[in-house]
């Protein structure tokens, strides 16, 4: 079947088989490799993306079900500005380590901060337990999340 997808504001269009993921989509059809794949069974978070502006697992959309949509991948987040505020806060505040969760936990965090723009340190622990993250103990995720909704991080 052929699916038309907007990925970071470019049109992909592509004939794919129905069952089709998303995630592999992006990643064999787009060449979008910072959309990880962890898990294939919406356990972990890495394939996080935003489908017309909300967070989804790509591991659980078919392909056809994206079609005539918007698709935002962590590469779509910077501009030729500079980073996203998301990033930017990620990396002052340490908010990675091996880097694999980090995709999807920014790309959580740009749909948390559009619904919550001022999110509590309990509600960003909520709104991120669908992600997980096996090097961190979150600590310094919360505080990039914090960073980047304008809050001050308490050190």
């Amino acid at each position: 079947m052929r699916v038309s997808i907007e990925v970071n504001g470019a049109t992909v269009a592509e004939e794919v088989p129905d069952r089709t993921l998303l995630v592999h989509y992006l990643r064999d059809n787009a060449g979008l490799t910072g959309t990880n794949i962890g898990c294939d069974t919406t356990s972990c978070g890495a394939c996080t993306v935003l489908l017309d502006g909300e967070s989804v697992k790509s591991c659980t959309v078919l392909a056809a079900q994206a079609d005539g949509h918007e698709v935002t991948t962590v590469e779509g987040l910077a501009t030729d500005e500079g980073l996203h505020p998301v990033q930017r806060a990620f990396r002052a505040q340490h908010g990675l380590q091996c880097g694999f969760c980090t995709p999807g936990m920014m790309l959580a965090t740009v749909s948390l901060l559009q619904e919550n723009p001022k999110p509590s340190r309990g509600e960003v622990r909520a709104a991120l337990e669908g992600n997980l993250c096996r090097c961190t103990g979150y600590h310094n995720i919360v505080n990039a999340v914090i960073d980047a909704s304008g809050q001050e991080v308490a050190q």
